[in-house]
Formats: C-alpha cells, sequence, structure tokens
C-alpha cells in the first residue's frame, strides 16, 4: 500500500499507509488527521479538504479538472500547489506523496 505524509500547520507529520481506490481525503479523514474537514464527504463542493502538494509531485498527479479549479477559487490561502484532497485518487504511483494542511479551511 502507497504511503501518504500529511504535515499539519504545527509541522507534526504523520505517514499513513493508503487504501488503493480511496483518495488522500478519505484516508485522511479515515485516519483523524487534522486540518482536513470535507465537509462535502468528497463531492468537490466545498474545498474543506485544500492541501498544498508537495512541489516534488505536483506534477505526477496530472492537470486539475475544471470542476476542482472552480472550488479551489473559494478556498483560503491558496498557493500554485493547492489541490483539493478529494480528487486526488490513491494509486501506487503517489507512494510517498506529502501533503500540507493550509492554516484554515473555512
Amino acid at each position: 500500500m502507497p504511503n501518504i505524509t500529511y504535515i499539519d500547520t504545527d509541522g507534526t507529520a504523520r505517514t499513513i499507509e493508503a487504501e488503493i481506490g480511496a483518495t488522500v481525503m478519505e484516508t485522511a479523514i479515515k485516519n483523524d488527521i487534522p486540518g482536513i474537514l470535507a465537509t462535502c464527504g468528497g463531492s468537490c463542493s466545498c474545498a474543506t479538504c485544500h492541501v498544498y502538494v508537495d512541489e516534488a509531485w505536483f506534477e505526477k498527479l496530472g492537470p486539475l479538472s475544471l470542476e476542482e479549479l472552480d472550488m479551489l477559487d473559494t478556498a483560503h490561502d491558496l498557493k500554485p500547489n493547492s489541490r483539493l484532497s478529494c480528487q486526488i485518487p490513491v494509486t501506487e504511483a503517489i507512494d510517498g506523496l506529502t501533503v500540507r494542511t493550509p492554516p484554515r479551511q473555512i
């Protein structure tokens, strides 16, 4: 199973084994990762699962959909490497992915 490292705003890193077929958001929720609210449950309609993808990984995840781009416009503290974790599927190809949570989601 691929590992994902979540780093919260105070710098605490948690590395989690993720299930193939889940999303980065679902993995965070299942493992009580702070800073990812996922109010809409992963339907790409709230932006409360916003994360910063480590720069080395950003291009490897592929392009953002128009729906994700629209929702990111509603997120706080956007950066060029912002993504919605509900839109990042867990595959073997993301083994080692690192994401950071923003200072606030809402």
